[in-house]
């Protein structure tokens, strides 16, 4: 498994929706569709994350490796 660059969760409710970022510019998602039916996975390509999505991964991504991040997304 490659190193990971971060981890950002784009959560808005109880329910956890987070993105990992891997050095070799894959993209894991870790999520919940309901309380019974938590941490799941799926691995993305960037054009399958939504353009309001990648605003919310950017805008949390810490500043050390928000530039990689961007790069990963191909964002803007």
């Amino acid at each position: 498994m490659e190193k990971e660059i971060c981890k950002i969760s784009v959560s808005s409710s109880w329910l956890g929706d987070e993105y990992i970022f891997y050095e070799d510019h894959t993209i894991k998602r870790v999520y919940d569709n309901h309380s019974l039916n938590s941490n799941k996975t799926e691995w993305l390509k960037p054009k399958e994350i939504s353009k309001k999505i990648k605003d919310k991964i950017v805008k949390g991504c810490p500043e050390e490796c928000k530039e990689q991040v961007m790069q990963i997304l191909d964002y803007p």
